[in-house]
């Protein structure tokens, strides 16, 4: 397994406003064993991509850039209004270099995720020469998960929300963990082509797996090992559950 940092750029989406979590503090810079969760994410993008990192920032961008700047180098993209992952991803495109040719998507409230992980996302795309994978993972308890759906030749055909879900595909385990990797060429002309004909009005990045399924391109899946990996963070109680994963984690290791 190779990181390939030459030609891959990552996008860490980190401008939500976390209404969730009941603070005056921005979502991403609450800490986990005594560290902003952004910078996880940081050293994690870093690992893959050296110095071609872009972090979408909006909520407290002032606070999140001083903070992350202290301990790395990245490009900083601003998203002035919240509409959606879509848009997020939309205001980092020009950002990106020249000389890239894939682009990583990460989440900056996902700290857990294992740099290797995410090499191995990209080698695999690379590999079977898609245009877009995204990482998925079987987990127990899917509910509030996007599921993800397989044509019969187990390319993947579509994302269906957990609201949108019928009964039959809520039991399906497999989720989305909104983890990607896109070609860079392809990313660029997709993301124009999503819409925010929803309830939200909302541009949602999940959208290019069915618009890149209409327009008969390659899309596939890396299943992941380890569900935990993908733990999001959207409360107080999900914050103390990624410290005792990350204290886990910490003990096996030593």
């Amino acid at each position: 397994m190779k990181s390939m940092k030459n030609n891959v750029s990552v996008i860490i989406l980190a401008a939500g406003m976390g209404t969730r979590m009941k603070s005056t503090k921005a979502k991403v810079l609450h800490e986990i064993l005594e560290k902003p969760m952004i910078l996880y994410v940081v050293e994690t993008a870093k690992k893959v991509a050296g110095n071609d990192v872009i972090l979408v920032i909006g909520n407290q961008a002032d606070k999140v850039k001083r903070v992350v700047s202290e301990k790395a180098k990245v490009r900083y993209a601003y998203q002035d209004k919240q509409l959606g992952t879509g848009h997020a991803v939309s205001c980092a495109l020009s950002l990106i270099p020249d000389y890239c040719e894939e682009v990583v998507i990460l989440c900056g409230d996902v700290p857990l995720l294992n740099a290797k992980t995410v090499i191995k996302l990209v080698d695999d795309h690379v590999q079977a020469k898609r245009d877009i994978s995204l990482l998925s993972v079987e987990k127990d308890n899917p509910k509030g998960y996007g599921r993800v759906l397989y044509d019969d030749k187990d390319h993947v055909s579509k994302i269906v929300e957990e609201a949108d879900a019928t009964k039959d595909q809520k039991k399906i385990k497999m989720i989305n963990t909104g983890i990607y990797c896109v070609r860079k060429k392809y990313l660029v002309d997709i993301v124009g082509k999503i819409k925010s004909d929803n309830a939200q009005g909302e541009f949602y990045l999940t959208d290019i797996i069915e618009i890149g399924n209409k327009g008969k391109k390659l899309v596939g899946a890396l299943v992941g090992n380890d569900d935990s990996e993908f733990f999001g963070i959207n409360s107080r109680k999900e914050l103390k559950e990624a410290e005792k994963i990350l204290k886990n984690r910490n003990s096996i290791i030593s």
